[in-house]
Order: structure tokens, then sequence, then C-alpha cells
């Protein structure tokens, strides 16, 4: 069975891929897919697209693998309509993604940044006491977490974060006029909270979930963490409601534009010492990692043995 992963790139190097018979890639351009993909039966893609017009003639694809959760980039309906199998790899960052989430809630509640900052400068060895105290730090315990999501990684940060001693509110959907039980109105768990943290899917019903009239309704001692999709999130609205301290602070792992474009309204918090910024490396725990390939292996072996794992088409 001829298998191409187009962008093995995107998995790190020591991560080794589970069977040597795979074609590799470390990155593939548009112009580049079809002839790799024409004789594939199987395809492995993490983010290159795989539309119409690349797997029209494709003459023995039977399966499309997805190394990652979202399916955006694969024409599922295409896929559907030529019976062509496409999986997803699904919870493998369920324990990753929201320690992430909350060690850039305790790097911010706990000043780490400002602090470390301040030592590198000289300000501790100067103090005429034994510690250098700077800016007012925070505990967990007590405070609400306000969760935008209910799957998996919203239900593992809600554990990790009771596990601090954090009340836990979830938020319906934004606009809803039905309030689910166990949810709290939109609005209302955002003014409630002391943090708001971001673990739903991107979809064009909540793209710019959050702009300048979200951001006020927070409190300006409250955090904002997202670990989610960056498209959610207004960047300007983001930046501007840091830096007129509207909120206490943000991190995010994501952006609209990913890799981060030059220009970006984000590079203004560059300097900020209540923002915190990573390279979309919430999933990328060698554990996940592991669960992963791993995944990706299963997924094949299961279709060579006629039947579907973690199937979207």
């Amino acid at each position: 069975m001829t298998t191409v992963f187009l962008d093995r790139g995107t998995i790190p190097n020591h991560i080794t891929m589970p069977n040597s018979q795979w074609q590799l890639f470390d990155e593939t351009h548009d112009t580049e897919v079809l002839a790799r993909i024409i004789d594939a039966e199987v395809i492995i893609s993490n983010k290159v697209k795989l539309q119409r017009q690349h797997l029209q003639h494709c003459r023995h694809l039977k399966l499309i693998v997805i190394a990652a959760t979202g399916t955006n980039n694969v024409d599922l309906n295409y896929c559907k309509q030529q019976g062509i199998q496409v999986s997803n790899i699904q919870h493998y960052a369920d324990e990753g993604v929201p320690e992430h989430a909350i060690a850039m809630l305790l790097a911010l509640a706990k000043k780490l940044i400002p602090y470390h900052q301040a030592t590198q400068e000289g300000h501790w060895q100067q103090a005429k006491q034994f510690c250098y105290y700077q800016q007012p730090i925070s505990n967990l315990a007590g405070k609400t977490l306000a969760i935008i999501g209910q799957g998996a990684l919203g239900q593992a940060i809600a554990q990790l974060a009771k596990a601090f001693g954090m009340q836990v509110i979830f938020a319906e959907r934004k606009g809803a006029t039905v309030i689910r039980a166990g949810k709290v109105k939109f609005e209302d768990a955002l003014s409630q909270a002391d943090a708001v943290s971001l673990h739903c899917p991107l979809s064009q019903n909540n793209a710019d979930m959050f702009g300048p009239l979200e951001f006020a309704l927070m409190k300006s001692s409250a955090y904002f963490i997202n670990t989610a999709r960056g498209g959610l999130v207004n960047e300007t609205a983001l930046v501007n409601a840091v830096l007129s301290n509207q909120i206490a602070g943000a991190a995010t792992d994501v952006a609209v534009t990913e890799p981060l474009a030059a220009g970006s309204p984000l590079e203004a918090l560059f300097n900020a010492d209540n923002f915190i910024i990573t390279p979309h490396v919430a999933w990328a725990s060698d554990e996940s990692l592991h669960n992963l390939v791993t995944q990706i292996d299963s997924i094949i072996s299961a279709h060579q043995q006629g039947e579907a794992i973690n199937q979207v088409t």
C-alpha cells in the first residue's frame, strides 16, 4: 500500500514514524501536491490542503489520514461522494493542551515573566530585603475560570482548575437564547470570570467571537487564555484590552495567521510583561506526538483490515 506523508516536518524529527515504508516529505507546496499523491492509496496530511482539483486525479486513493483533529484542509464533500475514507486524530493532546493553558494562567497570575526579568536586570540583587516585591501576585484558589467549550479539552482543563481550588463555569454558546443545564449565559460567564480559557473549534459562526464588547465585559483583574484557534479572537481588540488595562493580561498559543505574520497586531504586545505568546505548540508535547503517530498507524492498519477508526467521511 503506497502511503505518502505530505508534511512530515510538522512532527519533530525525534518522533519516529511507525512505518519505514511511508514516503515522507518534510513539506509540500500546492504545486507539488498532485505529483506526490497521484499514485497514493493512503495520504497523510497535517495542514497541506487536499482539494477536489488534486483528489480527482488520484486513481488508487482509498484513505486520507489528517494528522490533526481539524478537518478544514480536506474537501470532505468530494471524499464522501467518491467513497474515500477520511479519518482524523482525536484526543491525542487531551493532557498537553490543558496543561499548557494552565501553565500560561499560572505564569500570568504569579507574574513569572516580570519577576524573571527583574532578576535578570539586577533588581533582586540590589534589594534591601531578602525578596524583591514588584507586582501583586495572585493565587488561582478561590478564583473563577470560565471555559468556552465543553468537549474533551474543556473538561480536562476543568479538572486541572478544580485541583487548584478554582470554581469552574462553562459558558453557553454566544447568542444562545436557551441556557442549557450546567451552562452560564455567555455574557454572564465573562463578567463573573477571573480567567477565561478558550477550548472550542473555529467555525464560520464563531469567528471573532471575542471583540471589544466581550473584553469590555471582563473584569479588569481577569486573564484571557487562548490555546484553541486564533480566528476566535479579534487580535486588535485583544491588544487594546491588554494595553489599556481593560484586562489584567493575556496568553495565546495561536494567531489568526500562522506562522505569525510580520506586522501582526500581536507584535504590539511583545514587550508587555502581562502577555505571553507561544508558537502553536500546546499540542506538541512528546507524549501527545507519540499518541498522534500511533493513531495514524492504527488508522491505516485498521483500514487494511476493512475497519474504520476516527472516520469523518
